[in-house]
């Protein structure tokens, strides 16, 4: 085994990526940049060549790859346990629990793995709600989504989504949802009906290509939901915990919503971690039985999701996130090119909207050291480690504007 693991380390990029193309479904397309370690904003792929790293894991990585205090604390968990499932109790699932209560001010969570197991924990406790306290009648529950959204890749919510290559081949998909326009709160209120139990939103759009929402949209929301009773839901897995200069995006509102779904940076790219965080009221309608994972609330992912919010904390990153994405967003703005039509983004989370495909310049980028991925086939995406410092930043903005210019 010692043997064919050291033949496998020595095998080189191009013979790597073959044998993921024979033997890997062909549900990405990757650069084909093969990383072997990485630290901080820096990755370095198996030939030695370095990188700075201007997508961080989608906002997986906001603390950057490796963060030795994550490290620390998920190799000394799993020195004692990893697994109990939640047939019993075990010592860290309170601590997050408590710890995510006095960070975010949310009376209850509940812990999952994946970004989508979250979303899809949130529409179940949404239409139970619904039925239970709101009174719709069982089987007729209504979710309001945006247009442009994406909230992971499950059959239910690829179902509602607004791009058609996420839908195709893969229905019958279950009803249930409606979409409006995003940005659009009087479109919000024309559609709501009495059997409908939840507005669900991403107040940035990511995927779509970083879509930033007319100053007060989130807080018209909120104001309309509470007076239809509806369940206001903000997916803030690539938003949150420090992506856009603050904790929350929903924060730049001065809001609260009813629920809000976390994941990716909850576990500092160690380990899939999520939660669905709420009231005692909302998320009080779930019995034992009602729902349930084995690996959500496992010990291991609670210590290191433990040690991700620290890391948040003690080292400022939505304020670093904020400095340093002002300073991006006026650089790249400043750009004279003729292929940028707009540069728009919100903290260390930045759009370049193109005239011509993104996918050439992106390649063009990383033969200069520098990685990041297009999406929606016209925008580059810009999402580095939130503890990325202002010298490589500075160098990888010299980079985008060498190529766009």
């Amino acid at each position: 085994m010692g043997a064919y693991m050291q033949l496998a380390e020595q095998r080189a990029a191009g013979e790597l990526i073959g044998l993921e193309e024979r033997y890997g479904a062909h549900n990405y397309n990757p650069l084909d940049v093969v990383v072997e370690r990485a630290e901080g904003a820096w990755v370095t792929d198996v030939e030695g060549r370095r990188y700075l790293d201007l997508l961080a894991g989608y906002s997986a990585l906001n603390q950057g790859h490796c963060h030795p205090a994550i490290l620390r604390a998920m190799v000394e968990q799993a020195h004692r346990v990893t697994l109990t499932s939640r047939a019993f109790r075990n010592d860290q699932l309170p601590l997050l629990l408590e710890e995510l209560h006095r960070l975010t001010g949310f009376e209850m969570a509940l812990p999952m793995n994946s970004g989508a197991e979250a979303v899809e924990t949130a529409i179940k406790v949404a239409r139970k709600w619904g039925v239970t306290v709101k009174g719709i009648p069982d089987g007729t529950a209504e979710v309001l989504v945006c247009e442009g959204n994406f909230h992971g890749r499950t059959i239910a919510v690829v179902g509602f989504s607004s791009e058609p290559q996420y839908k195709i081949g893969f229905g019958p998909f279950a009803g249930g949802f409606r979409a409006v326009p995003f940005g659009n709160a009087a479109a919000l209120k024309e559609a709501i009906t009495p059997r409908t139990c939840a507005f669900l939103v991403e107040p940035v759009q990511g995927e779509a290509g970083i879509i930033v929402p007319p100053d007060g949209y989130m807080r018209e929301v909120a104001a309309i939901c509470r007076e239809q009773n509806v369940l206001l839901i903000a997916d803030e897995i690539q938003s949150g915990l420090g992506r856009t200069g603050s904790l929350f995006a929903f924060e730049h509102d001065g809001i609260r919503p009813d629920m809000t779904t976390v994941g990716k940076a909850l576990s500092g790219g160690f380990y899939p971690v999520s939660a669905v965080l709420s009231s005692r009221e909302v998320l009080g309608v779930l019995r034992p039985g009602d729902h349930g994972s084995t690996f959500g609330g496992n010990p291991l992912a609670c210590a290191v999701a433990r040690a991700a919010l620290r890391v948040l904390v003690d080292e400022h990153l939505p304020e670093r996130s904020a400095e340093l994405g002002a300073f991006a967003l006026e650089r790249l703005r400043a750009l004279r090119s003729p292929h940028v039509v707009e540069v728009r983004g919100r903290g260390l989370w930045i759009g370049i909207e193109l005239n011509r495909p993104a996918r050439p310049l992106c390649e063009q980028l990383g033969q200069r050291g520098v990685l990041c991925k297009e999406t929606h086939d016209t925008v580059i995406r810009l999402a580095p480690p939130l503890t990325i410092s202002r010298e490589d930043l500075d160098w990888g903005l010299g980079q985008i504007e060498a190529v766009l210019a």
